[in-house]
């Protein structure tokens, strides 16, 4: 059976994304070869360039895929966690731990601010602030969280768990890093709590 131009269109993307995730990974965004990455998925430069446009544009797919994968991950484990509050620091603390894989602090906190920009004007990372602030207002409503702009709170708990998150990448010793920096962002998001 003949696949159609969209499905063709659609598979020729994934092994572009594939190739690229793992030449970004092992290479940073500077030294990955488009050439050698475009070898790697079968296919050509022109269908690159099809596709993303540039190899910025294939950057921020690549981005776009891990840091969605990220989300949904953090999700899991706040969900494991129960509900409210404790949903809540176990999102941000499971977003933090994300930092100590490779591939996670080689493309998304390390090379994605450098070729992307503002990590809070990526898509993914609006989908993120939107339900952390929709949280922070149930929170509120029920009286255990200070009244506090909520999309200012939002933004504050994300920045506070990405930058701690970008700290732990950028060390010598982020399995060292971890625990300071997930004691800090427990104590700094507390302040919130209505009640002690």
């Amino acid at each position: 059976m003949k696949r159609s131009r969209s499905e063709s269109m659609e598979e020729n993307r994934g092994k572009l994304i594939a190739a690229a995730r793992k030449a970004f990974a092992e290479n940073g965004y500077a030294a990955a070869s488009m050439d050698a990455l475009t070898a790697e998925a079968g296919l050509t430069r022109g269908a690159l360039y099809h596709n993303f446009g540039d190899k910025r544009g294939l950057f921020a797919a690549v981005v776009n895929q891990i840091d969605t994968a990220m989300a949904e991950r953090a999700k899991a484990r706040a969900a494991a966690a129960g509900e409210g509050w404790e949903a809540l620091l176990a999102e941000g603390a499971a977003y933090i731990e994300m930092a100590l894989d490779p591939e996670v602090q080689r493309i998304v906190l390390l090379d994605g601010p450098a070729v992307l920009g503002d990590p809070s004007q990526w898509p993914s990372q609006n989908s993120c602030l939107k339900v952390t602030r929709q949280a922070i207002e149930q929170l509120q409503a029920d009286g255990i969280l200070k009244p506090v702009d909520a999309e200012a709170a939002a933004r504050l708990i994300s920045g506070a768990a990405l930058n701690a998150a970008m700290w732990i990448a950028a060390s010598d010793e982020p399995e060292t890093v971890l625990p300071k920096a997930q004691d800090a962002f427990r104590l700094l998001v507390d302040g919130l709590l209505a009640r002690p």
